[in-house]
Parts: structure tokens; sequence; C-alpha cells
């Protein structure tokens, strides 16, 4: 039965198409990933009597396609590596953090608190509290904002946030019915009973269980609410893959031009080392057209190439009070901000995360869209981001839904992820909200602006959004 919101949004008075809106030469392989350095200095958001909380820096080990090199190692291999680079990158006195946080999404029954595990092997202290936060795809957004808070509050003045995703060797159990009858075997006592409870197995039970890829609530793939929501706001498959193709030009000219310095080395045991991220492959808009509906066939339109892909990874940042980090003799990158977190309909509006938490945060700041010099979106599909787009820049769309009395706007391309995304970069689901933030600071630093906004949508219809400001030079 076709939604409620896909039968209204037939009729949004939206009277151009996303390529008229956003001209197509502001999607080529030329456009420049540097904008003109800001003239005119803007307010601190600076509180009085309310700490500042910053970035010394962070890191991330390179996000590779699932199934490659990192295929045989477990997840706090992965969040080890990127904790040690913190550690080189920073030189941080191991002793001197507070407290480690990290996010996941799959998690290793071997290693649930993989913050704390990733932290022994990467030679912290034993004494030194660590533990692990899951909100699929804001997992480290969250485990950011969740460091974020301990400093605020007092209770800690220097914390590590990450996150981590292995997507190359992802748990399979039994199937529940063989699980039931091999814990019932286990606490059976005699031979007898061993045998009562053997006689009830089935060739059945062998079915195993693969992890779920779609929506608990709503039974429905994210690839399925993708492609309803590019039909629902009008969004055609060429437009997609015209997106796409910038998010992969843009890395690629970003990566040949060192400028994702974030990016570590990582020796990984028995193999090569890694240097840099594998996913970036810029295509044609022909070939691109070749491939066939990933979800909804045969008339769908979002594919593998408009999609983000599986992939593995780790980020790490170090979070502090800026007197702390001052009295260390640190100069850090940027301040974090106001923040939100918003939920809505995980049916109709489970992408849509972003358009909700971008004009909360911008009210909470005081802020105007106008203000933000660099906007570092995450990309899950290109028909997510050009979906919000519209919807962010419908006046209808606020009215109906979201309960305001005018749209908030579209970011400016020109200021919007100009080093790639996560489609082009790729997303381990725990550790994109810290290359979020990692790349919004380092693009203020470049190019001479002051505000970020970090936005992301995530599974269950929830998203985040964050402002980060520069930290003056």
């Amino acid at each position: 039965m076709t939604s409620i919101l896909t039968r209204t949004l037939r009729n949004l008075p939206l009277t151009y198409t996303w390529a008229t809106k956003f001209p197509l030469r502001s999607l080529t392989t030329s456009q420049p990933l540097t904008t003109a350095a800001q003239t005119q200095s803007k307010k601190t958001l600076t509180k009085p009597n309310v700490k500042n909380i910053v970035v010394v820096d962070g890191v991330r080990i390179p996000f590779l396609l699932s199934g490659t090199t990192y295929k045989d190692l477990m997840p706090h291999d992965l969040a080890r590596a990127a904790l040690k680079g913190l550690l080189h990158r920073t030189n941080i006195p191991k002793d001197s953090v507070d407290y480690i946080v990290y996010g996941t999404v799959i998690q290793e029954v071997k290693t649930s608190n993989v913050a704390r595990e990733a932290a022994l092997g990467a030679g912290f202290s034993d004494k030194i509290p660590a533990h692990t936060v899951t909100m699929a795809c804001i997992s480290s957004n969250q485990a950011m904002t969740t460091g974020f808070g301990l400093i605020a509050s007092g209770q800690y003045d220097v914390v590590v946030a990450g996150g981590v995703e292995l997507m190359s060797d992802v748990p399979i159990r039994h199937s529940r019915k063989m699980r039931k009858l091999m814990l019932e075997l286990n606490k059976a006592k005699t031979l007898g009973q061993r045998l009562s409870v053997a006689s009830k197995f089935r060739l059945n039970f062998l079915a195993p269980e693969l992890p779920a890829v779609a929506e608990f609530s709503t039974s429905e793939t994210m690839g399925h609410s993708a492609d309803r929501l590019a039909a629902a706001f009008s969004v055609s498959r060429a437009e997609q893959d015209e997106y796409a193709l910038r998010s992969h030009s843009l890395a690629k000219q970003a990566q040949e031009q060192g400028l994702l310095t974030d990016v570590i080395a990582f020796k990984v045991p028995g193999k090569d080392t890694v240097t840099k991220d594998n996913g970036i492959r810029p295509s044609s808009l022909e070939q691109m057209a070749k491939l066939k509906p990933a979800f909804v066939k045969p008339y769908g339109t979002v594919t593998a190439a408009n999609s983000s892909f599986l992939t593995d990874g780790a980020s790490a940042m170090l979070i502090m009070s800026e007197e702390k980090a001052l009295a260390l003799g640190y100069k850090p990158k940027a301040y974090l901000r106001d923040f939100v977190y918003v939920s809505q309909d995980p049916k109709d509006q489970l992408l849509l995360g972003p358009t909700y938490a971008t004009p909360k945060v911008l009210e909470k700041a005081g802020l105007t869209l106008k203000d933000i010099d660099v906007f570092e979106f995450h990309e899950a599909f290109s028909g997510q981001i050009l979906a919000n787009f519209k919807a962010m820049d419908s006046d209808w769309f606020a009215q109906n839904y979201m309960g305001r009395k005018s749209k908030i706007g579209a970011p400016p391309l020109e200021k919007f992820n100009t080093w790639g995304g996560s489609l082009s970069l790729g997303h381990p689901f725990g550790a994109t909200g810290c290359r979020l933030v990692m790349a919004a600071a380092n693009r203020l630093r470049k190019d001479g602006g002051q505000y970020g906004l970090v936005a992301a949508c995530a599974a269950g219809g929830q998203g985040h959004a964050m402002i980060v400001e520069a930290y003056p030079k």
C-alpha cells in the first residue's frame, strides 16, 4: 500500500528538478576543493560559565571495502590501530586520559565491549574505564557527545572517543531453536536427560541466522527506504548518479592533494601497510547508468554506484576541556559546540534525520544556514542526500511535517562535502561520526571558515547534528 508520505509528496509544490535547482556545473570534477577564506569574523559560541570542549585532533585508519585487506582481523584490531595512531599523532601521555568511549553497531560477541579491549591492546592503563555505545550510523557521534557530557559536567577532563566497524566478519548465529536445544543440553545432568533433549533435534534447526539487514520495526531494508524516499521527492536516477560521481571525484582530488590528513597508515599483520581509502572509484555517468537497481526491482533508482558500500574501518578523537588542553600545551583544532539528536517515523522518514536536526541545532546555537562555512553530512545514499535537500528547501514540508513556519533552506553545494563523503570514502557504521567532525574541523582550518555543521541519519529514523567551531589561529 502506498505510504501516506509518498501519496502526499506527489503533490509537493516543487516546480523544479534537483538538477535545475543545483546546476550540473557544480557537480563536475573541476569544482575547487577550497572556498574563499572568511573575511568577516563571526561571533564565538563561547558561553559564560560553561566549559569549552575542544577536539585536540583525530585520526582514522584507512576505510576499506569489506572483504579486502582487513578481512582476517577482528574489530578490536582496527580500533586498537586507531587508538595507537591517536597516541602517536597527539603524544598524549597514556595515563592522562580519564575515559574512553567507542561506538559500534554489529558487535563481535567475543569483544562486546570493544572500547575496553581495544584500549588495553593499545597500551592504555587498565585503570582507565572504557565503554561501548551503539546508535546505528551515529554510534561514534554518540561516543563523542557522551565524552562531551562527561567533560562538561566536570567529571573528567580528557576523553578519547571513537568508533569501529568490521563488516568483513559479522556474527552469524545458530537458529533460536538450535540455541535453545544446546542450552537445554548443557543443563542436562544424566545420559537419559541428554538423550531426551537430543531427540528434539530437527535438521531445520541448523539453518543459520544472519545479521538483520532490515529495520526491526518495519521489516524494510534501508535501501528500500532510500528508493521510496527518492521517489517521494522526485529524485531521478540521473540526479543520484550525478551526485555519486561528484562524491567520488571530489574524494579522489582530496586524496591526491593530501587533504585527508586524518588518515593514518596501518601495518596490517601479515600483510602490507595500508595508507589510503580504497573505495574511491570515480566512474562515468555512462557506466553508472548500466547498473541495475539494487533494491526495488526493476524500476528502482538506487544502485550499487549511488549507495555507500559495506566498509571496514575505525576512528578515534582526543577531546578535552579547553583549559586542560592548554595546560598540556596543545593547540586544539576545533570547539565542539551545540548538538541535537532527533527521531521520526522509521517507515517513511527513516533517512530524513539531517532535515529535522539542522534547524534545531542552528536555533540552539543562535546561527542561520548562512553562518555555516562547512557542511559535512553523512551520505548513506545519493537519493537520501538529495531528498533531504528538497525537504530542507520546502516550506510545504516544513509546515506539514515539521511544525515550522518556513523552510530552513538547502546547504549550498560549494560548501557541502567538498572532500568527498560516505559514498566514496566509505561508511564503517560505528566510525563515520568522528570522520565527519574531523573533516569539518580540517576544512575550517584550511579554508579559514569559522562554523561547520555535521549531520547524519541513522537506522530507526534517528539523526544527529552538531556545530563545530574552528579554534582561533
